[in-house]
């Protein structure tokens, strides 16, 4: 663990891999250090962000190094059920790269237990991962310049749901009509860290 002072009211934690990050996080905002107002995990790091008000960045990294992970906490809040209709322009290739059929993919892809990691890339985009999914899904060799919004990807380890029409460079296996991000609900983003999430078949409903 290092800590870093990130300006004059955070700290930024750089760990080993996501699973320490995934751990850390889940211990800090079960039992916020006081003063601490916001944590924010991504691949590798966690930002701590304070009140300089009520405390200072030094007790809070003291606080941070007394933490224990919570690693049996992940993946432990609300659980969302994501429809979806596979037919992803790059469904077959994906599976191809897997060495199985596309209906394979879509079986592996739905049992799995998927929970947000971490978010970033674009509002409402969260990175997904399961305990239950071991595969590693190479990007595209050249990304596109333009994915429609509701896309369900795979990249690398991880899943993910474009929230809005972008340039992106995952495997393309399905489409969704949920909403990913709305600014006018509470919460905007359907996906948060530690959310569930379970991928349906729409074709098999």
């Amino acid at each position: 663990m290092r800590l870093l002072p990130s300006g004059t009211t955070a700290l930024l934690v750089e760990l080993d891999d996501l699973q320490e990050v995934l751990g850390l996080y889940a211990a800090l905002v079960e039992d916020l250090p006081p003063g601490v107002v916001d944590v924010v995990p991504a691949a590798r790091t966690v930002l701590v962000v304070t009140d300089p008000a009520l405390t200072s960045l030094s007790a809070v990294a003291t606080a941070v190094r007394r933490t224990t992970p919570r690693h049996e906490a992940l993946g432990s809040g609300e659980l969302v059920e994501i429809p979806v209709t596979y037919d992803g322009a790059d469904l077959e290739e994906a599976a191809r790269l897997l060495g199985c059929e596309a209906a394979e993919l879509v079986r592996r892809h739905t049992s799995a237990e998927w929970s947000v990691a971490f978010c970033g890339f674009a509002p409402g985009f969260g990175y997904l991962t399961s305990r239950t999914w071991h595969e590693e899904v190479p990007r595209r060799s050249s990304p596109r310049k333009s994915v429609p919004t509701g896309s369900v990807a795979l990249a690398g380890g991880f899943s993910g749901v474009y929230p809005r029409e972008s340039p992106g460079g995952w495997q393309l296996v399905g489409r969704t009509d949920q909403v990913m991000f709305d600014p006018s609900r509470d919460p905007a983003a359907l996906l948060r860290p530690g959310t569930r999430v379970r991928f349906v078949d729409g074709a098999a409903r």
